[in-house]
């Protein structure tokens, strides 16, 4: 049987949601100071440049084709990446993935720029969003929506219909604040961006970096706990947004 006692995902709400709160955060001032600063390039918002794709390769612009699907691959691979590590850190999962989130956020501004089609100098903080979505990701792969809002506006409207029908899920009272968050986020990014250009990644980075401070922190002092551990059950939201009850 799996060990209970040593999942890589905070069981606790005390913990999980903060740090959901504060990753989504992060995910929206980075987005928001990479749209500004790379000719509306969407560094977590994949949907966005999903569409962007679609449109370039209609107007036969493979410069711009290149440049958009080169950043939809880096961030898939930093899911992919993200969840390998998490499997294989075990319980400092917290503490891992947040500090190469705060490198890969800063490592962005050294990089070589590249070319238009293949911005070398985004790829870092595209992957860094990307593995940032297996952070508080559990051992069946389902996750909290931390770098796009899709969802959680989705999920607020069907919460709030299931309110008035009397059998709304417990995960719909996340949803706002969730979103509320990431547009935060990218405001300050926006007035970040305005004022330091491109150095203004930094300040994502020195959030991710604080963040990974508390995660080591709670692993030192309360190991084995459902501050840093899946030790007590979790449920996190399903396919259709809904937290399924504990028996």
């Amino acid at each position: 049987m799996a060990d209970k006692t040593d999942k890589s995902f905070p069981a606790s709400p005390s913990t999980r949601i903060p740090f959901a709160l504060a990753l989504s955060a992060l995910a929206g001032c980075a987005d928001s100071i990479g749209f500004l600063e790379y000719s509306q390039l969407f560094m977590s918002f994949m949907s966005g440049n999903t569409t962007r794709f679609g449109v370039s390769v209609s107007k036969f612009d493979w410069e711009s084709t290149a440049r958009v699907s080169s950043v939809i691959v880096m961030f898939c691979f930093g899911a992919f990446m993200g969840t390998l590590i998490a499997a294989w850190v075990g319980r400092w999962r917290l503490s891992v993935m947040l500090l190469l989130q705060a490198v890969l956020l800063a490592v962005g501004l050294v990089m070589p720029y590249g070319t238009f089609s293949w911005p070398l100098h985004v790829y870092p903080i595209v992957i860094a969003l990307g593995l940032q979505n297996a952070t508080l990701q559990d051992e069946a792969g389902r996750s909290l929506a931390l770098t796009y809002v899709t969802g959680a506006v989705v999920r607020f409207g069907t919460g709030l219909a299931n309110l008035l029908m009397g059998k709304v899920a417990p995960s719909f009272w996340l949803q706002a604040p969730l979103w509320g968050a990431l547009s935060t986020g990218a405001v300050i990014g926006g007035f970040l961006q305005t004022h330091y250009g491109e150095d203004a990644f930094l300040f994502p980075a020195a959030l991710a970096a604080l963040l990974a401070f508390v995660a080591i922190v709670l692993t030192v002092l309360k190991p084995g706990s459902a501050y840093v551990t899946g030790a007590e059950e979790y449920h996190p939201p399903d396919a259709q947004g809904s937290v399924r009850p504990s028996n």
